[in-house]
């Protein structure tokens, strides 16, 4: 919905009040979207936050309002610590939280062309980025899959490289996860892989060596590859992710309005191909969530 790279002054429709991060959610839920995919902002500022107090003030809202499957974020805000990222998935226990299966240099202070009178805030936090590593060892993942399964909570994988697909594997063969295994494909931030087409059907080739039939590939394009990249996904037969978090743009120079609006031009986009819309029932079956009636908020 929100994430915790853009930042406020990049668009006026980037929802970062608990109020219009529900509106957007419950919006995007109406439009087809199965899974909601989660970040907090600090109320008055928008910058990124992980507090669970911050959470608990839009996801009753959300769960009462839509039947969609809730991802919670573990990536939480650049530079936070472990323990702070996974804490409002270790209070609400949802049914999906995201995780980052592997270390790489994360740097989007070229999104800083895109803010428009900014807060102080933002300026050092993208600027930041030049000199962050996205910290995920082993140790620190194995943290989350073991406190976060105890709930019952499953994972989006996000695999922001080819390495990520063989560390993601790791956990696998020890059987510290149980397929089937949810793999988000990431393209376009700058430290990791790059949006060409071939380095697509690269991740997909790895993921289907590695995993077979026991997982379900999704694909994330950032910024103005976002369309065509995840469209591309669907043909080779993946899952789509879309939203504000990854691309402000509806259109070359066009500001998307929601991510109701997002949600719905790609929904066409797939319907025209052929591809059928999952319910979220239907998504939870194919992922295997343990159901919205057992997560601890609503």
């Amino acid at each position: 919905m929100t994430g915790s790279i853009h930042t406020p002054s990049m668009s006026p429709h980037l929802p970062v009040t608990a109020d219009q991060i529900a509106e957007s959610a419950i919006g995007a839920a109406e439009a087809g979207a199965a899974v909601l995919h989660l970040h907090a902002r600090m109320p008055g500022t928008g910058a990124p936050s992980q507090d669970p107090a911050h959470y608990a003030a839009f996801l009753p809202r959300i769960h009462e309002a839509t039947d969609a499957i809730v991802n919670i974020t573990t990536g939480g805000g650049l530079g936070m610590s472990t323990e702070d990222r996974i804490a409002p998935a270790v209070q609400a226990a949802p049914e999906l939280a995201s995780l980052n299966m592997g270390s790489f240099n994360f740097n989007i202070s070229a999104a800083e062309k895109g803010c428009r009178d900014p807060q102080p805030w933002e300026v050092d936090y993208l600027r930041g980025t030049r000199d962050l590593i996205m910290s995920n060892t082993f140790t620190q993942i194995e943290t989350v899959l073991a406190t976060l399964s105890e709930t019952g909570t499953r994972f989006e994988f996000e695999c922001y490289d080819t390495g990520h697909l063989y560390n993601f594997a790791y956990f696998a063969d020890r059987g510290l996860v149980k397929p089937p295994f949810f793999v988000q494909a990431i393209f376009g931030v700058t430290g990791a892989q790059g949006t060409d087409p071939e380095n697509l059907m690269h991740m997909r080739a790895t993921a289907d060596r590695l995993f077979g039939d026991d997982h379900l590939l999704s694909v994330l394009g950032a910024g103005r590859s976002q369309f065509p990249l995840v469209t591309m996904g669907a043909i080779l037969g993946g899952h789509v992710r879309f939203g504000l978090e990854d691309n402000l743009y509806i259109a070359k120079g066009q500001l998307a309005q929601s991510n109701a609006q997002m949600v719905t031009k790609i929904r066409r986009i797939l319907e025209d191909l052929g591809h059928e819309i999952a319910t979220p029932d239907e998504a939870r079956a194919i992922l295997g969530t343990k159901g919205r009636d057992k997560v601890c908020f609503g």
